[in-house]
């Protein structure tokens, strides 16, 4: 595609950058992402890929949208309470940005249909909030060999990494397998901002995959700290044994 003048006045910012510029805006324009789960870090790195221009966004929740999740899920506000949240956030990104093809999936990614949501997309967001779904997410896409951004909040912390699925250490060479969440206690916070920070860090790892520019968080954990103020990276390296993408698999 060629970006028209309205859409060179909403981008302007983006094509004075050497690494995007016009040619790399409308790389954006033709690309396909799939978020799953439209909560905390969903909202976030939603918000900023629309913003971004990323021509088409599959939004995978199955949850409605609660009173307390507008302490933290910018996406969806008071008016959206009670709607299934993929049509909130598709709404939401729609009026950010119409040039944006966002498309509401009112399910959760399941192994079952994960081939055919993952078939088109260039890059996955794992957005959602429990263990089953993060080592499903790392699954599927190491099956359909798609690279995909991983994040996880709790309370004030929060921590994200990139995988290329064969090539850089996977979330089952980090955290092995699921905990035992049975008699785990309830979930305390998260403080509001801090699934926003890793979701727009999320955005900004899709935009530097589908563009090849900067360096990724591939092999690399990025752990934010809101309470202390703080972030450091902690080297991860790939599992020779790791049960999904070593010889243990």
């Amino acid at each position: 595609m060629t970006l028209d003048a309205l859409q060179r006045d909403r981008y302007a910012r983006h094509l004075a950058l050497p690494e995007i510029g016009a040619s790399g805006q409308e790389r954006l324009a033709a690309a396909r992402v799939l978020l799953v789960g439209a909560g905390g870090l969903g909202s976030a790195a939603g918000f900023y890929l629309a913003a971004a221009g990323v021509g088409a966004i599959d939004v995978m929740d199955g949850d409605a949208v609660e009173l307390s999740n507008l302490q933290r899920q910018i996406l969806h506000a008071t008016a959206d309470l009670g709607r299934p949240k993929a049509e909130s956030a598709c709404d939401a990104m729609t009026r950010l940005n119409p040039h944006v093809k966002a498309v509401p999936r009112r399910e959760r990614l399941t192994a079952a249909n994960a081939p055919a949501r993952l078939h088109d997309a260039e890059f996955v967001i794992d957005a959602t909030d429990n263990f089953a779904s993060k080592f499903l997410i790392a699954d599927a896409c190491h099956a359909a060999n798609r690279p995909y951004s991983h994040a996880g909040i709790s309370r004030f912390r929060g921590q994200t990494m990139t995988v290329l699925p064969g090539r850089t250490a996977c979330y089952r060479c980090v955290f092995e397998r699921p905990p035992d969440e049975a008699g785990a206690p309830p979930p305390q916070g998260p403080l509001g901002a801090v699934p926003g920070v890793l979701g727009a860090i999320q955005a900004g790892e899709v935009v530097k995959h589908l563009l090849g520019v900067g360096r990724l968080l591939t092999d690399r954990l990025l752990v934010f700290d809101a309470l202390e103020g703080s972030c450091r990276i902690v080297p991860v390296r790939r599992n020779p044994r790791c049960a999904l993408c070593g010889k243990g698999g």
